[in-house]
């Protein structure tokens, strides 16, 4: 449970959100929704409308542009920029975007981290597990600036930047 800092100078610093609707489809799954009553029903199990659809390799050009433009974007909304970055932790969708990700922002192996070879996509969980991990791991120490960034259904892709 993430809670407010009682220390002024630790805390959430910057969001930044998109979403592309256009793109929706490239990513996305069609049951359960909330244009269906019941929501999901036995044929579209059936039918198989409860899996995930994605073109991937659309999925992966927008990731290794998004997240980067994302990341960048929200260390200057809070003032800063990839030099003071400490730790990336991307959504682990799979190692080949992590790595795209790092070598486009020009980041240090150890500024990057990076669990998908132990647990492979935990789909909304891979940031909280990966940060939980850093936390626990001591990789993250207080002052430092760490941003998490993700790309996800829906088209949807983000970054919050966080002074630990």
């Amino acid at each position: 449970v993430v809670g407010p800092s009682s220390d002024a100078d630790r805390g959430f610093l910057a969001f930044d959100l998109h979403g592309e609707g256009e793109y929706a489809k490239k990513l996305w799954v069609d049951s359960p929704g909330s244009q269906y009553h019941p929501r999901i029903a036995k044929d579209h199990l059936d039918q198989g409308r409860h899996l995930l659809q994605m073109e991937g390799r659309e999925v992966f050009r927008h990731a290794v542009t998004r997240m980067p433009e994302s990341t960048a974007a929200v260390l200057a909304k809070a003032g800063l920029s990839l030099g003071d970055l400490d730790l990336l932790i991307p959504h682990q969708a799979n190692l080949r975007i992590s790595e795209a990700i790092q070598k486009k922002l020009r980041l240090r192996d150890d500024q990057v981290y990076n669990n998908i070879m132990r647990y492979g996509n935990t789909t909304a969980a891979t940031i909280p597990i990966a940060l939980d991990e850093c936390r626990r791991g001591g990789r993250i120490k207080p002052g430092m600036i760490v941003v998490l960034t993700a790309f996800g259904s829906g088209f949807l892709w983000g970054s919050a930047a966080v002074r630990w």
